[in-house]
C-alpha cells in the first residue's frame, strides 16, 4: 500500500464517455513526486508536442501532490499540465482550495481528461464512482452560476473546477476556476478543457490520505507553523497579496503603462491598504484555503458594474490590470477583476494585452476604428469594457483574445508585447530586479514569476532558505546586481518544482519555512528517502528538464529564452533602477554552464545521463 499517494490515476476518456483507474508506478511517483512534476512526466509521455494545443489529441492532467489533503500547512495545490494554445509550449497552472483535496480524498492521484465530448458535458467523481452529465443548460453560464448548477445537480458537498464563457470561446488566456474564485489561471489552461466541450469536473470525496510516518509528520508539522514568524504573515492576513505593491513601487518594479517605466506616482490609489480600508469585505479566513494559518485571499466589493461583490483582487491583478494600464480607480480595477473571475480569465495577461493595446493605440498604431472606442492609458471604463469584449471575442475583443504577442504581432509591432515566449510577464519589471530578467527569459511556460519566485531573493524577507544561507546570504540579494543572480535563479526553479509537486503553496517558505521541512513532510508522508539536499535538488532539475525537453519537440528553441527589446535596449527611466536594463546576455552563459546545458542552451548528454533523461535526450 501507498502512503501520501493513494497509487490510483483515473483516466476519462471525453470521447467514448468512460473512465478507467490505473496504477500510480512507486518508481514514477518518487522520481517525479505529483503535481508538477507527475503531470509533466505523462504530458511528456502522452502528447504529441507537435500537435495543436486545441485538438482533441492534447491531454488534460488534473495532478494533486503527496501533501494535498494530508494537512501539512498549506497543502491544499493541485497543478493542471498540458500542452498552451498561448505559447504552444508545456502549460502548467496551479490553485488551492478544497477541489485538490477533494481528488485526493475521493482517492486519487491524478484525474486525466482525454478525447472531446461531441457536446457540452460535465463529469462528477462520487469518491470512485464517475458519471457524464449534459451540460447543455449550464454551457454559457459565468464560473460562480456553473459552481451553484453543478452542485445542485450532483452533491451539496461536491467539489467544483469549472470554465466559463472564455474558456467556451477559446480565449487563449483563458483559466479554471475551482472554489468560487481559486484560479488556475495561466497558460491558457481553460481554453483546453473548453475545446473539450468540459463545462466542468466536479468530485466529491469521502475518504482521507494516510501517511508513512505519523510521529514524524506530526512533528515536522508542528516545526513547520512554529517557523512561520515572518512579519510578512500579518501583513498578507491583513492586506492579502496586494499589501506589497507599495513595496515593489519602492524598489521601481511596478510595471507602468506596459512597464514604460518601474514607479507609479499614484501608487497608494490601488494598494493593498487601500483596498482594505475601502473595498473589502472579509478574507477568506473560513471559506479559503484549507489547512493555510495566512488566509491571504480577499473578498471585496465594488460600487458599480455588473458585479458588486466577489474573490480578489490579487496583487498581480492590480498590477497589470490597474498599474500597467494606468488605471488607478481601483473601483474599476476590481470590477475587471470580478468580470475575469466570473468569465474564467487570467487577469495577468488580460490587463497585460489592454496596456500593449493602450500603447500601440496611443502611438497610433491602432486605429480606434478598431477598437471601437478610444483606449488611452488611464481610461478605466474602457479598460472594463475591452475586459467584458474579450470574454466574449466580441468585436476588437477577438483579436485581444489571442494575447499581446499576436495582437502586436498582427499591428507589425511585437515589440510592444512585455512577454517572454508568448506569455506575459507578472507585475515586476525585471529591469529593477535582475533575477526577474533571468527567470522570466528561462521558464519553460513563458513569462512567469511564481515558478521560481525570483523576486522573493531580492525584495522579500527570504533569507531563511537554507539555499540562500548556506552560499552565505544573510539578507536579500541587491536587485540591481546580476553577477550572483545565476546560479540562485537556476536553484529557485528547481526548488520550487518540488513544492508545486509535493502539493504545498509557494508562500509558506518565504514566510518561514524551509527545505529541510519540506523533506521531511515529503518523506514523513510517503516513505520515500529523498537523499539530502542534493537529492532534492536533482528530482526538481530533472522535472525541469523534461518541461524544456518537451518544449524542444513542440518547437520552443532556445533561442527564445529572450526578453523583449525595452527590457534589453531601453534603460529604466525612473525609481531605483533608473538607468539599467536587464543583463541578460551576462546571466545566460553562467546560468546554462551551472544548469549543465551547452553554451547554446541545449540539455548535455552528460547532465541527461545525471538526471536519468537520456533517452529523452536521445528522441530529440
Amino acid at each position: 500500500m501507498m502512503t501520501g499517494w493513494h497509487g490510483r490515476i483515473l483516466r476519462i476518456d471525453l470521447t467514448a464517455a468512460a473512465a478507467t483507474v490505473e496504477e500510480l508506478d512507486r518508481g514514477v511517483a518518487e522520481q517525479y513526486i505529483g503535481g508538477l512534476g507527475l503531470g509533466t512526466r505523462y504530458l511528456y509521455d502522452e502528447v504529441d508536442p507537435a500537435i495543436d494545443p486545441l485538438d482533441r489529441a492534447n491531454k488534460l492532467y488534473f495532478a494533486t501532490g503527496p501533501l494535498t489533503g494530508t494537512g501539512a500547512p498549506a497543502g491544499n495545490r493541485y497543478m493542471l499540465v498540458t500542452k498552451s494554445p498561448l505559447t504552444g509550449g508545456i502549460a502548467n497552472s496551479n490553485a488551492a482550495g478544497d477541489f485538490p483535496q477533494a481528488i485526493k480524498f475521493a482517492g486519487f492521484d491524478m484525474v486525466v481528461v482525454e478525447g472531446a465530448s461531441r457536446k457540452p458535458v460535465f463529469v462528477f467523481i462520487d469518491d470512485g464512482k464517475v458519471s457524464f452529465h449534459d451540460a447543455a443548460d449550464v454551457w454559457g453560464m459565468d464560473t460562480e452560476q456553473t459552481e451553484h448548477a453543478v452542485i445542485a445537480a450532483t452533491a451539496p458537498d461536491a467539489k467544483v473546477s469549472c470554465i466559463g464563457p472564455a474558456g467556451e470561446r477559446l480565449v487563449r488566456y483563458a483559466c479554471v476556476i475551482n472554489d468560487m474564485g481559486r484560479a488556475a489561471g495561466r497558460s491558457g489552461v481553460g481554453a483546453v478543457m473548453g475545446s473539450k466541450k468540459l463545462k466542468a469536473l466536479a468530485v466529491r470525496g469521502t475518504g482521507g490520505v494516510k501517511v508513512a510516518d505519523k510521529a514524524r509528520f506530526l512533528e515536522t508539522t508542528r516545526r513547520c507553523y512554529e517557523a512561520l514568524t515572518d512579519p510578512y504573515i500579518e501583513h498578507f492576513h491583513k492586506h492579502g497579496t496586494p499589501g506589497v505593491l507599495a513595496l515593489v513601487n519602492t524598489y521601481g518594479g511596478l510595471p507602468t503603462k506596459n512597464f514604460q517605466f518601474g514607479t507609479n506616482a499614484y501608487h497608494e490609489d490601488i494598494s493593498g491598504e487601500r483596498l482594505a480600508e475601502a473595498q473589502s469585505v472579509r478574507t477568506r479566513m473560513g471559506m479559503g484555503c484549507p489547512s493555510c494559518p495566512v488566509a491571504c485571499g480577499r473578498v471585496s466589493r465594488s460600487r458599480g458594474g455588473a458585479y458588486t461583490v466577489g474573490a480578489g483582487p490579487e496583487y498581480e491583478t492590480i498590477g497589470m490590470l490597474g498599474s500597467s494600464c494606468y488605471t488607478n480607480d481601483l473601483d474599476a480595477v476590481t470590477q475587471a477583476n470580478f468580470i475575469c473571475n466570473r468569465a474564467g480569465l487570467d487577469t495577468i495577461t488580460m490587463g497585460a494585452t489592454i496596456a500593449c493595446a493602450m500603447e500601440m493605440y496611443e502611438r497610433g498604431h491602432i486605429p480606434r476604428t478598431d477598437i471601437g472606442f478610444p483606449l488611452p492609458f488611464g481610461d478605466g471604463a474602457a479598460m472594463v469594457r475591452l475586459t467584458e469584449m474579450t470574454a466574449r471575442r466580441e468585436g476588437f475583443g477577438d483579436l485581444m483574445a489571442e494575447g499581446s504577442y499576436r495582437l502586436a504581432e498582427h499591428y507589425g509591432h511585437p515589440e510592444y508585447s512585455m512577454s517572454a515566449k508568448k506569455q506575459e510577464f507578472a507585475s515586476y519589471d525585471p529591469r529593477a530586479i535582475q533575477s526577474m530578467g533571468l527567470a522570466y527569459a528561462t521558464e519553460p511556460r513563458g513569462g512567469c514569476h511564481i515558478r521560481g519566485e525570483a523576486q522573493d531573493v531580492s525584495i522579500y524577507s527570504v533569507t531563511h532558505w537554507n539555499l540562500m544561507k548556506d552560499r552565505g546570504y544573510e539578507q536579500p540579494l541587491d536587485p540591481l546586481s546580476w553577477e550572483d543572480q545565476p546560479e540562485i535563479v537556476a536553484e529557485l526553479q528547481d526548488w520550487f518544482r518540488l513544492i508545486d509537486s509535493g502539493g504545498l503553496c509557494n508562500f509558506m517558505f518565504y514566510l518561514g519555512m524551509d527545505e529541510d521541512q519540506l523533506r521531511d513532510l515529503i518523506e514523513a508522508a510517503t516513505g520515500m528517502d529523498m537523499g539530502g539536499h542534493r537529492g532534492l535538488l536533482r528530482i526538481g532539475a530533472r522535472i525541469f528538464n523534461l518541461e524544456v525537453l518537451f518544449n524542444r519537440r513542440a518547437g520552443v528553441r532556445a533561442s527564445e529564452d529572450t526578453l523583449p527589446p525595452r527590457m534589453l535596449d531601453e534603460p529604466l527611466p525612473d525609481g531605483p533602477g533608473k538607468g539599467y536594463v536587464v543583463h541578460l546576455a551576462e546571466m545566460l552563459p553562467p546560468y546554462y554552464a551551472f544548469r549543465g546545458w551547452d553554451e547554446r542552451g541545449d540539455l548535455t548528454p552528460e547532465k541527461a545521463a545525471e538526471l536519468g533523461l537520456e533517452s529523452e535526450l536521445a528522441g530529440l
